[in-house]
This record gives structure tokens, sequence and C-alpha cells, in this order.
């Protein structure tokens, strides 16, 4: 399957190439346009191969590159928030209780899953479905409980520094702090 970047550099390399042909640019030898398209797609290639390369990394490497990202976002929020002495307990288990489960989680393979019927496959969808509601519950409760230790204006900096870590997800699903994974919850509505 050729992906939406292919089809728009080999669609630009042939209208190129067309024009080239046609005589609308000014006389160029024929053999670099010849060429041309094969710089093209090698750098097309070279452009998508990050995102390739992600895709196909080691879902250990991956879960430890999320880690360190985490671990240094939440180092990050703590240097912003000046906590004093008495809050440092209540970061420690804020920072715990919204650490994401370690490793992957299993995943069926499709060959298994087709296996299921629709009743079974509903089930399994409920059943993780159940488990994130209960890992949100569990970091909502954390993080306001700390919340409630910070002062107001450590309110307003976590309000603003956390605001994107459960919000909208956009186009963006699932990658880095926008993922499920993300790190703490956005801060809680005032009661």
């Amino acid at each position: 399957m050729i992906s939406l970047r292919q089809r728009i550099v080999w669609a630009s390399l042939l209208g190129s190439a067309a024009l080239a042909s046609s005589g609308a640019f000014a006389q160029a030898p024929a053999a670099p346009t010849a060429a041309a398209p094969t710089a093209a797609v090698a750098q097309a290639d070279n452009a998508a191969a990050p995102k390739a390369q992600h895709k196909r990394m080691d879902p250990a490497k991956r879960m430890e590159r999320m880690q360190e990202h985490r671990a240094k976002r939440m180092a990050a929020l703590k240097d912003k928030l000046k906590l004093n002495a008495g809050q440092e307990g209540a970061w420690s288990t804020f920072t715990t209780a919204t650490q994401p489960p370690a490793g992957p989680r299993p995943r069926m393979d499709r060959a298994e899953y087709a296996k299921l019927t629709t009743p079974q496959r509903l089930e399994r969808m409920q059943t993780r479905q159940a488990e994130r509601s209960a890992m949100f519950a569990k970091r909502a409760d954390a993080t306001k409980t700390f919340y409630a230790t910070l002062t107001p204006d450590q309110q307003k900096t976590f309000d603003t520094e956390t605001a994107h870590f459960g919000g909208p997800r956009g186009h963006h699903r699932g990658h880095g702090e926008h993922g499920e994974h993300g790190g703490a919850p956005a801060a809680p509505a005032k009661s």
C-alpha cells in the first residue's frame, strides 16, 4: 500500500516531468529529469524513515523511552511547582499513583481474535474499558489529593502545565504525552 506522502511525491514528480518534457521550463538536459525522481524518492523515504523506525521499535525500548520522557516531564513540573518540604510526601504519592503500568500490555494476535464470536469480542472490549476506567479513577483520585495540598499559585501552575496531559487528543493520539499513558491527567475542575 502506498502512503499518502508517497502519492504526493510521485504526483509532483510526474507533474514536474510532464512540464519539463513539454518545454515549459528553460531548456534542460533530459538526464537530470530522470535522476530527479530517484533523488526525490530517496529523500521522501529518508523523511518517512523515522516514523517507520518508530513503529518497528522494540516494545521494551519504546517503553523505556516513554518512561524517560515522563520522568523528565514530571521533574520539570516539580521544579515549576516549587514544592515545600511538607508537600514532598504528597508529590511522591501522586507520581507513584499516576505511574503508567510497567511493560506493554499483552495483546491477542489477530488470528486468535478472529476466532472469537462477536459477543466474546464485545466482552473483551468491555473488560478493557473497565480496566481503563479503573486506571483513570485511580489517577484522578491521586491528582485531586495532590492538588488539594498545593497553594493557589501552585494550583495555577499545575493547571497550566498539565492542561495538555488529558485534554483533546487531536491528530496526535498515542504519541508521547498525548497518548493513553501520557502522565498525569488534566487538573480537576474545582468543586
